[in-house]
């Protein structure tokens, strides 16, 4: 195969890349560091993302997708076309076939900008994919058949909540709230309560080490440093399992708001489904713990998470680009 087939899940947080026959081949944050002076790309995905808030004013470095979509063009198009170089080597007389995929609830503007910056960064030919489809795809659900299944896909910067039968999306909603969201929920806590100014990645630590969605029997603790607000000078202080909780819980609610704003919308026949077989969750704001058990409080349906929930999107693309004949009704090209 001399043209190679590449499924790109281009995510707010991380875009993974998987090639027909090789798998998944790259897994970097969302991060591109350019030159302010001539704008050429210095440094992309984990490279970029230590420079994040440390940079000279000489480099900018940048999330070009915000909130699951397009926020900057020409940085999206560079981080592409690295991406693509780096799959298919300098000198490939065969450009790749590229699938890409977007948030159900992205508009047509949004949609085409996806479809440009791929060929733009060298595709032959692009394909987009709407993602809860390629989750569902991905964790294994049977989407082919004729019943309800609902997945609830959280990434970085938008949730979507969709009910899926007979090979589409059936119901969907979405939100641009999810992993960015909860962290900044996590900085407004401190600042408010402590004082306390700390940088994104610090927030993004503390809810991953000890970030929950439901109190914890065993409280943990952990220890940040920041800025404090009153003096402006470096402070460190201890905060409990408690705490952050407290400070995730309003934003993880606006999520499951959405899930229930589904739930209330699917005909009774896929209800009766989904209470069947449970919401089956995917994506990186998966992996928070307990949340599972806090939608399933709220909701009264049971959830779980798919395997691996960060790949589930990219997997479920990859399968679909390489059944491509089957999958025609629920894909986009640039016409």
């Amino acid at each position: 195969m001399i043209r190679k087939n590449i499924a790109i899940d281009l995510g707010t947080a991380n875009t993974v890349l998987w090639v027909a026959g090789e798998g998944i081949v790259a897994n970097e944050p969302t991060v591109v560091a350019i030159s302010s002076e001539d704008s050429k790309v210095v440094a992309v995905g984990e490279d970029a993302k230590k420079m994040l808030g440390r940079t000279p004013e000489s480099l900018i470095a940048s999330r070009p997708m915000r909130e699951g979509v397009i926020a900057d063009y020409q940085v999206t198009e560079a981080m592409l076309r690295y991406f693509i170089g780096k799959v298919v080597g300098r000198f490939s007389f065969f450009k790749p076939i590229v699938m890409i995929c977007v948030p159900a609830g992205c508009t047509q503007v949004e949609r085409r900008a996806a479809l440009d910056a791929t060929l733009s960064a060298g595709a032959a030919k692009a394909y987009l994919i709407e993602e809860p489809l390629a989750a569902a795809i991905g964790s294994g659900i049977p989407v082919s058949a004729p019943s309800g299944h609902m997945i609830v896909d959280m990434g970085g910067g938008a949730s979507e909540a969709a009910v899926i039968s007979l090979g589409g999306v059936v119901i969907h909603k979405s939100i641009r709230v999810a992993g960015n969201k909860i962290d900044e929920s996590i900085q407004s806590y401190l600042k408010k309560k402590h004082n306390l100014v700390v940088g994104d990645q610090t927030a993004e630590d503390l809810k991953i080490k000890i970030g929950s969605a439901t109190p914890l029997n065993k409280e943990e603790k952990m220890e940040i440093s920041g800025r404090d607000l009153v003096f402006g000078l470096p402070r460190s202080i201890v905060i409990t399992s408690t705490q952050v909780t407290e400070a995730l819980k309003p934003t993880l609610l606006q999520i499951i708001g959405t899930i229930k704003a589904v739930l209330e919308d699917t005909p009774p026949e896929l209800a009766a489904d989904i209470i069947d077989k449970g919401i089956v969750m995917s994506g990186g704001t998966a992996l928070l713990r307990n949340f599972d058990r806090l939608i399933s409080e709220e909701t009264g349906v049971p959830a779980h998470v798919a395997e691996e929930p960060k790949l589930c999107v990219v997997r479920g693309t990859g399968l679909v680009l390489e059944n491509i004949e089957l999958w025609k009704r629920s894909i986009t090209t640039k016409k």
